[in-house]
């Protein structure tokens, strides 16, 4: 894990591109230029892998190499936006990894996703600290039940329908949970396992210092 000291943190929300909203790149740049960030997170779930998913795929969508190509050439504005990132791996992320270690194929013939992705620049981590916050993708468990857990602050996303900040606090220590919303087009077919769910929240979020956390809320 790595260890950053005193910075103002962007922290952006899932893209699962190319399924994402064409208007969230825009809102998070502005949130960055309002909230004076130095660092910058991606939550996870940048890419959505819908091809490869172990869940039923929509037999009329994109093919893999389609997919592929559609989300490397989004992920391309995000890059040149934020060249220089971390990016917390997210279940979606993983799904071609986990595809090739149930196939028996050695991680050895599996690219790094910052190769495939044509994102040299970015740092794809479990997750980062970054004065004394853990950012992570959040598969399992909601923000703040893992900082009252862990009683350190945890900045998470994976839970497309949550934008919030809340704080547990001892008598001697507060800690923070927020959970990032995302970025996701919930019209698109990829989408369609959570068509009679929640709406998404479509949000980031700001730290500043480890001190600070700030959610955002784009207007729809």
């Amino acid at each position: 894990v790595s260890v950053i000291v005193m910075s103002v943190v962007l922290a952006i929300g899932d893209l699962h591109e190319p399924f994402c909203l064409d208007k969230y790149l825009r809102f998070c740049k502005n949130v960055d230029r309002k909230a004076g960030c130095n660092k910058v997170v991606f939550i996870g779930d940048v890419i959505d892998n819908h091809y490869s998913s172990y869940h039923e795929t929509d037999p009329d969508g994109y093919s893999a190499g389609e997919e592929l190509d559609r989300a490397i050439q989004r992920i391309g504005k995000w890059y040149r936006a934020f060249p220089e990132a971390y990016v917390c791996i997210g279940n979606h992320d993983r799904l071609v990894h986990r595809k090739a270690y149930t196939a028996g194929i050695s991680k050895r013939w599996v690219r790094e996703y910052n190769e495939v992705l044509e994102a040299p620049g970015w740092n794809f981590v479990e997750s980062v600290t970054i004065d004394g916050v853990v950012y992570c993708h959040g598969d399992g468990k909601k923000a703040i039940q893992r900082a009252k857990q862990d009683m350190q602050s945890v900045v998470q996303g994976h839970y497309h329908s949550e934008c919030y900040v809340q704080w547990h606090t001892g008598a001697k220590c507060k800690v923070f949970g927020m959970q990032l919303g995302s970025g996701i087009n919930k019209d698109s077919y990829a989408m369609a396992y959570g068509k009679y769910g929640p709406h998404p929240a479509i949000g980031c979020g700001a730290v500043q210092h480890g001190k600070v956390a700030t959610s955002y809320l784009m207007d729809l």
